[in-house]
């Protein structure tokens, strides 16, 4: 089958898909150098009768299935993060509901989850409503049995007053949590509402209010996850942690180097593109926990240039890319989202996504990954 896929500049090229399988399921025991996340992202119920400012219609059996496939590879959950169109089409009661389902598949499987707590019940409030916004969350995760990541809010960007509200406010938290947390600084190319978080626009004194929080209570952080989309600020961040607290990149663009480290440390990593990329990520760790690091890097370099397409500006909508390769690769049987977001990237962005991704080997059925591209040139009236 030959493909004639739109450029960027809308003319039509040929492009001849790749006939070899692309990797498959390698169950087998945990990761052992580095501790992994992939934030997952939701399948919506593409027969359900709603619109993009309904509550989110979600297929919880593929949506549990595919956290089935994350845990099967060695890979932690992260759930109800960004990934899963929080705060873009999935409220906090279909939160909450997807981390009470999550957890208790997590516990059936003995696969790892953390999920995200924050404040999206909440438009806007006081620092107070603020804090029992927080407080909520974080008792319903724990009740659960996740692991809490204590999520930025949109809230708390547009109230609080300067360094001091964040300080007291997550000291508050952190005081209160039953076991160490994920402490998640997500930068504004993710969300543009959490320009300024931690009291400065200015990043190098954002990060001093964020280090001093992490150093006031480092028996209740268990790690920092940084998606800034800066390597330097990361390392340098990483190098200046108490003893015990880890880092978990969340940079798209720099993964395999900052968990691969240096002679003073490296990342762990809790990331989106991992969703896509679950067999390949694990395949890369398991080389990496045999002390192989130019392996490591040879199964997951050839990875960037597809994560970086996928979080180009606007970054905020690279969960349609992550669903978009979902489909491809078979893990769910349409490319619907909920908040109709499948119509928030160019066909040209959804081509190109896919050549890169068949390019590297992603599809465990080629052919099928094949079809279903043309299926969607067909509707958008591409010629054949």
């Amino acid at each position: 089958m030959t493909l004639r896929l739109p450029s960027a500049d809308g003319t039509l090229y040929a492009y001849e898909p790749k006939s070899a399988a692309g990797p498959t399921v390698h169950a087998g025991g945990p990761l052992t150098s580095r501790t992994v996340f992939s934030a997952a992202h939701v399948v919506a119920d593409p027969y359900a009768d709603v619109s993009a400012d309904d509550p989110a219609a979600v297929d919880w059996d593929a949506t549990l299935a595919f956290r089935r496939h994350l845990w099967r590879q060695g890979l932690g959950v992260a759930e109800a993060m960004d990934t899963a169109q929080r705060g873009m089409g999935l409220d906090w009661p279909g939160a909450a509901e997807l981390i009470r389902r999550s957890a208790a598949e997590a516990r059936a499987v003995g696969g790892r989850i953390a999920a995200g707590a924050g404040t999206d019940q909440l438009a806007a409030g006081t620092l107070a409503e603020i804090r029992a916004a927080y407080e909520e969350q974080l008792a319903l995760v724990e009740d659960a049995g996740a692991q809490a990541i204590l999520m930025a809010s949109r809230a708390l960007a547009a109230t609080a007053r300067g360094p001091e509200d964040y300080f007291t406010l997550y000291g508050h938290l952190l005081r209160q949590a039953r076991e160490p947390v994920i402490l998640h600084w997500l930068g504004p190319m993710f969300d543009p509402a959490l320009t300024g978080y931690w009291g400065a626009a200015d990043l190098d004194a954002a990060t001093e209010t964020f280090l001093q929080v992490v150093a006031a209570h480092p028996d209740k952080v268990d790690g920092i996850k940084i998606s800034l989309l800066d390597a330097d600020r990361e390392i340098a961040v990483r190098r200046r942690l108490p003893a015990g607290v880890r880092c978990y990149t969340g940079d798209d663009f720099h993964y395999p180097e900052l968990i691969a480290g240096d002679e003073e440390g490296f990342s762990h990593a809790l990331l989106g593109i991992f969703d896509p990329l679950a067999p390949l990520a694990a395949r890369a760790v398991r080389v990496l926990d045999t002390g192989d690091v130019r392996g490591f890097r040879e199964v997951l370099d050839p990875t960037v240039e597809l994560s970086r397409h996928l979080f180009q500006r606007p970054t905020r909508f690279y969960k349609t890319g992550v669903v978009f390769l979902a489909w491809l690769a078979g893990h769910q049987e349409h490319f619907a989202m909920v908040g109709g977001h499948q119509s928030s990237r160019s066909l040209p962005h959804l081509a190109r996504a896919y050549e890169l991704a068949d390019g590297i080997g992603l599809f465990p059925d080629p052919e099928r990954a094949a079809h279903r591209m043309r299926a969607l040139l067909d509707v958008y009236g591409v010629p054949r």
